[in-house]
């Protein structure tokens, strides 16, 4: 009998209240023709309802288009757990507004997670999370007050803390791959990323469950290498072939077979960033990069480190993303995940047991939210839910960490010129708060494990000396009193020995980064 059916059909086979796992990074390998099935099929008929959704990174576009935000209607869904949420606002709004339940976990753990579900254990445990707002002692991932449930729990083993992010069983995985063939077997030719494919279906089908794979087209058993086949057909309950709208490559574009190997392509030609306050941050953040180090660039202002890097003519970075991909030139927006000319695209969840297990040397991210600790805010501002994705996990296992970011945000403008910083207008948030609203990285776990951290802006650099966060470099050109410390709610530690930031960073002219 054909496992070939019709998107309603399969549809149908997703019980009301059914716990789901569902692929995808941002649009990356995300089965879009379900995401559109399920959404018509609710406002059609009211099922299915009441579902759990599971999935570790943010599937959508920021609009309510596409992913996961056509699934962001009341009565749908029952509760929703997610690593980033960045490019989901309907499920975001659902959240804010108690309609459903709602948990934030790292990216990578919920990766790790469906591999434990599918073995059967009893969760997974690690120290990803500790003293940030996933740790019980702080929120227990818990995004709203409807979420009652526990799912992360503190464990003392052999005198030391970790985390156990507890399992249950799924009983639907939506995923997707290149091809397949009449028995289910599917190989991944054209797709950027592999993800957590194989764990979701593994996970959902050692559960008793159902698995639903969306492809690009069928093809004759024997017709596949078997050392590309990915999904194993045993795996597979039915096969749903996308209509071309819904199984692009990425949410960027449709296809570009240098995301998946297939071709290199040149990067020289790769546009340099104009002189501005972003360029100064990349390229100061740049100065701290080691060239035999494995990195991890964040999405945001980190992504211009490697536009930084190429300008300057720097060989051969070691640099990594979070969904599995290994060199190349990490690409941005919507296609963020996803690399140009990688030289290896691993499972998501091994990526994660490489960084959660110290695997990098380095990681550049985003600074939104300072406090007078050093901790980092990435993950909420008030009704703005976007989630921790991978932050959590690779901020706390790198030894050096950068963040990357400008001092103040809303309406700030600068000019760049002649070696120097000029504030024309201040913008009207204070990034470095008092208090920030959530702990998604704990200056006190960092400075207990011996880590380097960095906090890069336009106009003043700080470090995480001795557990106080300290004022270490200023921009030439502007006042310390009125342009640093006049616009933090708190005044941190100030080294005796204040340095000017490199007046080479802000002219416009190769800094010699390479040399």
């Amino acid at each position: 009998m054909s496992k070939v059916i019709s998107i309603e059909q399969a549809v149908s086979m997703i019980p009301d209240g059914a716990a789901i796992g569902i692929g995808g990074f941002i649009g990356s390998g995300h089965p879009q023709e379900f995401s559109v099935g399920i959404e018509e099929s609710f406002l059609k008929s009211g099922h299915p309802k009441d579902l759990t959704i599971m999935f570790s990174a943010g599937i959508g576009d920021g609009t309510d288009r596409l992913g996961l935000n056509k699934l962001g209607h009341e009565g749908l869904l029952k509760r929703i757990i997610g690593g980033h949420w960045g490019l989901i606002p309907k499920l975001q709004k659902l959240v804010f507004e108690n309609k459903v339940e709602g948990y934030n976990l790292p990216l990578g753990t919920i990766s790790l997670m469906f591999r434990d579900i599918a073995g059967h254990r009893p969760g997974t445990i690690t120290k990803v999370g500790l003293k940030t707002f996933v740790d019980p002692r702080i929120e227990g991932a818990k995004m709203n007050e409807r979420s009652k449930e526990d799912l992360v729990e503190l464990m003392h083993i052999d005198g030391e803390e970790w985390l156990r992010y507890k399992s249950f069983p799924l009983n639907v995985a939506l995923i997707r791959a290149t091809y397949c063939d009449e028995d289910g077997n599917a190989t991944m030719e054209k797709e950027a990323a592999t993800l957590d494919s194989l764990s979701i279906a593994q996970a959902a089908k050692n559960s008793g469950g159902i698995v639903l794979l969306q492809v690009e087209k069928v093809v004759q058993n024997g017709t596949l290498d078997p050392r590309k086949v990915k999904i194993p057909g045993i795996y597979v309950d039915g096969i749903v072939v996308a209509r071309p709208e819904n199984h692009w490559q990425t949410y960027a574009n449709p296809y570009d077979p240098a995301l998946s190997g297939e071709v290199k392509v040149p990067v020289n030609s790769i546009a340099p960033m104009k002189l501005n306050e972003r360029k100064v941050i990349c390229r100061r953040a740049a100065m701290e990069l080691d060239p035999a180090a494995i990195i991890n660039l964040g999405i945001g202002m980190p992504e211009g480190i490697a536009n930084v890097a190429n300008e300057e003519g720097l060989p051969g970075l070691k640099l990594t993303v979070e969904a599995g991909g290994i060199g190349g030139v990490p690409n941005a927006g919507t296609a963020f995940g996803t690399c140009t000319n990688p030289d290896a695209i691993i499972d998501q969840p091994y990526q994660f047991d490489f960084y959660d297990g110290g695997g990098l040397d380095q990681a550049f991210l985003g600074l939104a939210e300072c406090d007078c600790s050093g901790n980092i805010n990435v993950s909420r501002f008030g009704p703005k839910i976007a989630g921790c994705g991978g932050f959590i996990n690779i901020t706390q296992t790198s030894p050096v960490v950068v963040y990357c970011g400008t001092f103040t945000a809303g309406g700030l403008k600068v000019e760049v010129k002649d070696g120097k910083l000029h504030i024309l207008q201040e913008g009207r948030i204070k990034k470095f708060k008092q208090e920030v609203e959530q702990i998604t990285f704990s200056a006190d776990f960092a400075t207990e494990t011996g880590q380097k951290v960095l906090y890069v802006t336009e106009r003043a650099v700080f470090e995480l000396l001795d557990g106080k966060l300290t004022l270490t470099e200023i921009a030439p050109g502007v006042d310390l009193e009125k342009d640093v410390l006049g616009q933090m709610e708190f005044k941190p530690a100030v080294a005796d020995n204040l340095k000017t930031m490199d007046e080479r960073l802000f002219r416009d002219e190769l800094i010699g980064l390479k040399a």
